[in-house]
């Protein structure tokens, strides 16, 4: 069986779409678990209508806690064998979770990662083919170097389907933005394979105004978790150290992408960041599987963070 946990706060609008998109599987049998984390709309009340409809859905109730907290009530109450994880605003292909069984199954992995489209609300996904779609492996080793050089695999919880040992003392940390990147690593140490497919099955929700669109202060919650992993493959596994620092310099140029120009308010984040980049750049200028357009951002920084800053800045 198949645990779907799908955190649900105020996605009136999307929800319905969501929920069909995951009733609509060609694999049936799931367990879909849906987190009401608050809502203070009618998505509270949807999810109580649709688990009247299908005797698979259960709906969990709790005070507002955030995207982690309500993954982790999900994970706190699963019986499946495996476990995936969607955002309500987002949806999936009718083969999403069968493909991704079946790619387990016959290569032998822990996770299976299928490939995304990004759609705005007015678009609509494009043709995926799902049968016989190109299958890639990953070791262990090879999934933490592409996820940390942000090559194919990505950190994201979405879009995979994952053995439920995986999260038997793992969760997510509450309260924390990019709290997939936090649990990323600890998730892969435990594996020996993943395996990718090249079919586009999950379909993730572009919108403006969302968390991930919005600049705020939780935005440098990315660097306290790299900070950490930093350190923790300093100590224990140095074979990775090149990676981490390479998303760490990554983060680094995205914040100063999105901080604010001029506003005293992020002088600390300015810092902070130009401070890690100038401490690094020697080696990453250095580093052959460091992004490119990363190597062009360090060229930039050593003219100046001012130079950096007006450059590379979204609004510049």
């Amino acid at each position: 069986m198949i645990s779907v946990i799908i955190p649900v706060y105020n996605v009136q609008d999307y929800l319905a779409r969501c929920v069909d998109s995951v009733l609509a599987q060609t694999y049936s049998d799931l367990e879909i678990i849906l987190v009401d984390d608050g809502s203070l709309d009618m998505s509270g009340n949807m999810c109580d209508d649709y688990a009247l409809q299908d005797r698979r859905i259960r709906v969990i109730h709790k005070s507002n806690g955030g995207l982690s907290d309500a993954r982790n009530a999900g994970l706190d109450v699963m019986s499946g064998d495996y476990v995936t994880f969607i955002d309500a605003d987002d949806y999936v292909h009718p083969r999403f979770v069968e493909v991704l069984v079946d790619t387990i199954k016959t290569t032998k992995s822990q996770i299976a990662v299928c490939t995304w489209q990004e759609l705005k609300d007015e678009n609509t996904p494009r043709e995926v083919k799902t049968h016989n779609a190109r299958c890639k492996i990953y070791t262990q080793e090879e999934a933490i170097i592409s996820v940390f050089y942000q090559r194919k695999l990505n950190h994201s919880a979405c879009s995979r389907l994952f053995e439920k040992h995986l999260f038997n003392t793992l969760r997510f940390p509450k309260g924390a933005l990019y709290e997939d990147l936090a649990v990323i690593y600890p998730l892969l140490v435990q594996v020996d394979r993943v395996a990718l497919v090249y079919a586009p099955m999950y379909y993730y929700m572009h919108r403006e105004g969302s968390i991930i669109t919005t600049m705020s202060m939780r935005r440098t919650h990315v660097l306290d978790h790299l900070e950490k992993l930093e350190q923790q493959v300093t100590d224990e596994a140095p074979q990775y150290l090149p990676a981490v620092r390479s998303r760490h310099l990554s983060a680094c140029f995205n914040m100063f992408r999105l901080m604010p120009l001029d506003s005293p308010k992020w002088t600390s984040v300015k810092n902070r960041c130009w401070d890690y980049i100038v401490s690094v750049r020697n080696l990453c200028i250095k580093d052959k599987n460091v992004r490119l357009k990363n190597k062009i951002a360090i060229l930039l920084s050593y003219l100046g963070s001012n130079v950096l800053l007006k450059t590379i800045h979204r609004n510049r």
